[in-house]
């Protein structure tokens, strides 16, 4: 029952699937496009089965879709399920950026303060 639980947290929302080094990699490889399961394994350097494992995760959360082609199943990310993640993201990039502005400002008069002191000397 406690695997069970473990497993459940982890495909539970995009956010926990991401958590997992290996799938953000995956995602990357695929924000480049459409890729068969061989190309991840090739562009990963990760066993076959490792790769279907992680795109197995990423599907039950929706961030990759799947179709077949042929003999080959091709996947591709699907960035709406990854808004979650974005969204909030975003309230904490306002945050940073707004402190980046104040520490540009506080360096700008610092360095006109510098430069002020320099030439009186």
């Amino acid at each position: 029952m406690m695997l069970d639980m473990a497993r459940a947290a982890t495909t539970a929302d995009a956010f926990n699937a991401v958590a997992e080094p290996r799938r953000r990699q995956i995602l990357d490889v695929l924000a480049g496009g459409e890729r068969p399961v061989n190309d991840l394994v090739h562009a990963l350097g990760m066993a076959q089965p490792q790769v279907s494992k992680h795109l197995r995760v990423l599907r039950e959360v929706g961030a990759v879709h799947v179709r077949d082609e042929g003999r080959q199943r091709l996947y591709r990310l699907n960035g709406h399920a990854l808004k979650p993640i974005h969204d909030w993201v975003k309230d904490y990039e306002r945050t940073w950026s707004e402190r980046f502005e104040q520490l540009d400002a506080v360096l700008e008069d610092l360095k006109q303060k510098e430069q002020g002191d320099g030439s009186g000397k």
